[in-house]
Formats: structure tokens, C-alpha cells, sequence
């Protein structure tokens, strides 16, 4: 039986960090792919990292502009922030579940091809001025 699940449940929400995000799960690119895409954007303020991504020739880059813009979006519908005033404070690439497939090779045998997936998450913050 659970103890103290009340407290731990108000503990829990003041420690829920109030910056605006975006999360996309369950995307069909390798975390490696992902990880370098954020790596040029992590740090950036939020046009300067649109820039980057409508301009760079990745596959990786239309999700995370996906994700980019709808924790902008966040940030101005639920927190009522200006998007001139964000910055990227956290961009984060973790491994999802794999897809494990199977190609025929010579002799009757088969390799094993792995599928990866992502999850890509983003948290905006405000340029303190």
C-alpha cells in the first residue's frame, strides 16, 4: 500500500518545471541523426534556431521544427509569452522502442535490420534581459 501519495502527489507538482515544452514521441529516425540536428540549435533563441533548421539538409530537421514551433505555440497560448523573447533551454533526443526486421541473405539466412525511433523533446525559456 502507498504512503504518503498526497504529499508526494503536491510535492510532485511544485517541482513540475513551468517552462514552456513540446515532446514528440514514437519518430521513425535514429536518436544519432536527431541528436546532431539539436546539438546546432541548443542554446539558440527561437528565430535563430527556426533559421537554422528551415536551412539545414537533414531529414531529422522537419520534426524537430515540428516540435520547435508547437512548444513556441505553447509558450504563447498557455503562458502568454512573446516568441521574440524565447530561447532554446533544453533539446533532448531519447531512444524509443526499435523495430526489428529481418533481410534475406545469401544461403537461406537472415540479418537482423534495426528500425530506431526517437523521442524529441524541447523546452523554451525566456531571455532574461
Amino acid at each position: 500500500m502507498a504512503t504518503r501519495t498526497r504529499e508526494k502527489a503536491i510535492a510532485r507538482q511544485e517541482a513540475r518545471d513551468s517552462r514552456p515544452h513540446a515532446k514528440a514521441k514514437y519518430i521513425r529516425i535514429s536518436p544519432y541523426k536527431v541528436d546532431a540536428l539539436l546539438a546546432l540549435i541548443r542554446g539558440k533563441n527561437y528565430e535563430e534556431a527556426v533559421g537554422i533548421l528551415n536551412n539545414v539538409n537533414k531529414a531529422s530537421s522537419e520534426p524537430v521544427l515540428k516540435v520547435l514551433n508547437s512548444a513556441a505555440a505553447n509558450a504563447e497560448n498557455n503562458l502568454n509569452m512573446n516568441k521574440e523573447t524565447l530561447y532554446v533551454a533544453k533539446a533532448v533526443v531519447e531512444q524509443g522502442p526499435t523495430l526489428k526486421r529481418f533481410r534475406a541473405r545469401a544461403k537461406g539466412r537472415a540479418a537482423r535490420i534495426l528500425k530506431r525511433t526517437s523521442h524529441i523533446s524541447i523546452v523554451l525559456d525566456e531571455i532574461k534581459a
